[in-house]
């Protein structure tokens, strides 16, 4: 896959990671990729993440959540440190991973930022996020995704 897939596909190539990749066909409707995702490929909404990206004291940060549930800012800041966060322009997060809306993965982003895992990933085998476009996930053990991000892994998500 190396070369031809997306950035998400080809870090994660290069790092030689064990992941599989799954396709779906994406409406692309927007009222939410990822559960769109989970419930394309039959999973769980609690082992498919969603990657946002939020400012934190002015640095983008990405938050790696189940599309089961959403990002508490307050976490997240705290997470890495900070005081205050905020949902990140939705352009700015667009141009800063080289993703589009729906498709940003926490993995081969074009300026490599900061990341935060929910602790609930680690309570599965394996997890699905976005391979770097709508309509195709990669999944992957929480603790490849963790490694292949650097990320911090705390409680960030808050769920129904």
């Amino acid at each position: 896959m190396s070369g031809k897939g997306t950035p998400a596909t080809v870090a994660a190539s290069r790092a030689k990671a064990d992941f599989r990749l799954h396709t779906y066909e994406a409406a692309g409707t927007g009222a939410s990729y990822g559960e769109e995702a989970a419930d394309a490929l039959g999973v769980p909404h609690e082992r498919v993440f969603k990657t946002l990206v939020a400012s934190v004291d002015g640095a983008l940060t990405v938050g790696v959540v189940p599309v089961a549930g959403s990002l508490d800012l307050k976490a997240l800041a705290a997470a890495v440190g900070g005081k205050r966060a905020a949902m990140a322009d939705p352009q700015l997060a667009e141009r800063s991973t080289g993703y589009v809306r729906g498709g940003i993965s926490p993995l081969g982003q074009r300026r490599r930022l900061r990341t935060v895992v929910d602790a609930s990933a680690t309570e599965h085998a394996t997890v699905y996020v976005s391979a770097g476009r709508r309509g195709l996930q990669m999944e992957l053990a929480p603790d490849v995704l963790v490694g292949l991000t650097d990320a911090v892994v705390a409680p960030i998500a808050a769920l129904p």
